[in-house]
């Protein structure tokens, strides 16, 4: 695999690879339990953690990371499953907390590149990824359903689940019991006393903490965040009163994987007597799996199709769709556009932002606003007068209870940027958790889990980013996205060379072809002198025997130096070499054409 080499780490090796001195040195004894995590550390997203013990690892989690601006052409950011192929001979087991992409969009990818005993998943999540498979066509992987009663036992791992409050149904916490002590991993988790799904177990988690919990493994997303967040309840009733109160259409964006806010819209509208039409693939998706299994409770006849919308009254027409975040392809982007195939907004309909940007997408979710604003409609989005969103992550006082009612011995904050991790330890401090009890961890490294205490270790393993171009797993190297950073940034520039190779000759001026460099109608000076350049450095270099290899290294360190000296921008140089005599004819042909229409723009240029 190509991989995004963080040259601060070495090469991995398993524990048992080790004899008894090397144990020594790196602290690992035969029987500790390692914990350690492959993604979610030092991001949001690419959740992954795994749990080693002698021939077992459990894994908890197999998630994606969705690229930023930055990774051209890339579609999804996974762990290097480098460490988990080195140990094929292990047995593998996959816990899932929830449904979330970043939880379980990586299960694909793994599954191509290592043999999973099998994957344990809650009901909402399992749907989730048999759509994902069956996609992909990937059969005869054995996905067993859990929930809150469940127990799953391996030789030296035996895992039970609590029911956990997010945005997505079914969202579990695991606590893992181990040859060396207990831990708990929250998942994704929220405190909300009025949810609209089922409550939390907070009588379990309290019981958890009585007992005795050796580590806690806790969601850090909102660790920056004060107080306690707003209840799914007061968002039902905000939307409720705005779907009363719309006279027009109403378009409704929000996270299709928040399904409990999804069911939210869909009943607001049913209590208005407004029809409902859906939009965007992954939102038809979630409200499909949601009917099937019940999340959702809206009959079908509440439903309208594309070809009924021109035929239903505005004030009758609720319209649920995808791109809260302003993406581009989504419904809401193609329909501020007005290049959705349905939908032409017109003058009276109000659109519903019921989502917060993502750090980041702060400028597309403004520029999508701004169109819908010009067509005419009402845009109404989260602000400190609407409740028209709240997080599924724990604010600062939610993981304060969470802390409280643990108890751990022991606290590694999970699943955030290192911000995020730290402010977690800050409040995990003031909990009364010990400084030097709290780990801070990067992806690859190794805690070690030791007679119910716990260790941080000087190994590490592999764990770089795989940059997933299309659905290919062999990953997008660096330097392919440097090469898509440099021509976006500056472009390309071919030479076209015919030589013959058996006189050793060039047969005629090259030709330059730009794309994305510069204007080419008010650059025909720079390309002729260019020509020429390289002409006479080919000459010179042909005057002795050279290969084609040097001959494009000559073309290239000729060029650029020249193009960077009169432009300030450093294209990617092609040289392409044609070695035939008949080359020379097509080559003439063409270079004749160049001039001739370098000779036309100048006289039309005279002539204006």
């Amino acid at each position: 695999m190509n991989t995004n080499h963080n040259k601060k780490m070495h090469a991995p090796r398993t524990h048992q690879e080790y004899n008894k001195d090397s144990y020594n040195k790196m602290n690992i004894e035969r029987g500790d339990t390692l914990v350690y995590a492959m993604g979610g550390l030092g991001e949001v997203g690419k959740n992954m953690y795994c749990f080693e013990h002698e021939n077992e690892i459990l894994i908890v989690d197999a998630g994606v990371r969705f690229p930023e601006d930055n990774l051209l052409g890339v579609d999804y950011v996974i762990p290097d499953y480098n460490h988990l192929v080195k140990n094929s001979k292990k047995r593998k087991v996959l816990v899932i907390t929830h449904g979330h992409e970043d939880h379980i969009g990586g299960i694909p990818f793994l599954l191509k590149t290592i043999d999973i005993e099998a994957i344990y998943a809650p009901a909402f999540a399992i749907a989730l990824i048999n759509k994902k498979l069956e996609e992909r066509r990937m059969r005869g992987v054995k996905l067993i359903e859990i929930n809150d009663r469940s127990s799953v036992k391996m030789k030296y791992f035996t895992i039970g689940f609590f029911n956990t409050t997010h945005s997505i149904p079914d969202s579990l916490g695991i606590l893992i019991n181990t040859p060396n002590g207990r831990v708990v991993h929250t998942g994704d988790f929220k405190f909300d006393l009025t949810p609209v799904g089922g409550n939390a177990d907070y009588q379990v988690m309290a019981y958890m903490g009585q007992i005795g919990v050796d580590l806690l493994m806790s969601d850090s997303t909102n660790s920056g965040v004060e107080d306690f967040s707003i209840s799914e309840k007061k968002v039902a009733s905000e939307i409720l009163d705005i779907m009363r109160k719309t006279r027009g259409r109403l378009i409704v964006a929000t996270f299709a994987s928040n399904v409990d806010r999804v069911s939210q819209i869909l009943d607001a509208a049913v209590a208005c007597g407004r029809k409902i039409i859906i939009f965007g693939r992954s939102m038809e998706n979630v409200v499909t799996i949601g009917r099937k299994l019940g999340k959702i409770k809206v009959g079908e006849q509440h439903f309208l199709s594309p070809e009924e919308l021109p035929h239903t009254p505005a004030h009758k027409i609720c319209i649920v769709c995808t791109g809260s975040q302003g993406e581009p392809l989504a419904a809401l982007s193609r329909i501020a556009n007005g290049t959705h195939r349905y939908i032409k907004l017109i003058p009276g309909d109000t659109v519903v932002f019921s989502s917060s940007p993502i750090p980041g997408n702060g400028a597309s979710v403004n520029q999508v606003v701004n169109k819908l604003f010009k067509a005419g409609a009402n845009v109404l989005t989260k602000s400190i007068l609407s409740n028209l969103h709240t997080t599924g992550h724990a604010s600062q006082e939610e993981q304060k209870l969470m802390l409280q009612l643990i108890k751990p011995k022991y606290f590694m904050p999970i699943h955030g940027e290192y911000k995020m991790l730290k402010q977690h330890k800050e409040t995990a401090i003031e909990t009364g958790i010990p400084s030097e009890n709290i780990f801070t961890c990067a992806n690859g490294d190794v805690l070690i889990l030791r007679k119910h205490k716990v260790y941080p270790s000087s190994f590490r393993i592999q764990a770089d980013d795989i940059y997933v171009d299309g659905n290919d797993i062999s990953g997008v190297s660096t330097a392919v996205l440097k090469d898509r950073t440099i021509l976006a940034d500056n472009g390309l520039v071919s030479v076209i060379i015919a030589i013959d190779s058996r006189e050793n000759k060039v047969l005629c001026k090259p030709v330059i072809v730009s794309r994305g460099f510069v204007f080419i109608k008010d650059s025909q000076g720079l390309l002729k002198e260019a020509e020429m350049i390289v002409y006479n450095a080919l000459n010179e270099k042909m005057k002795q025997k050279t290969t084609f290899s040097e001959l494009k290294n000559c073309v290239r360190s000729t060029l650029e130096p020249y193009l960077y000296n009169k432009t300030h921008r450093n294209p990617i140089v092609i040289p392409v070499i044609i070695n035939s005599k008949a080359a020379m004819q097509a080559m003439a042909a063409r270079a004749n054409r160049s001039t001739s229409n370098r000779k036309r723009s100048v006289s039309k240029q005279v002539h204006e």
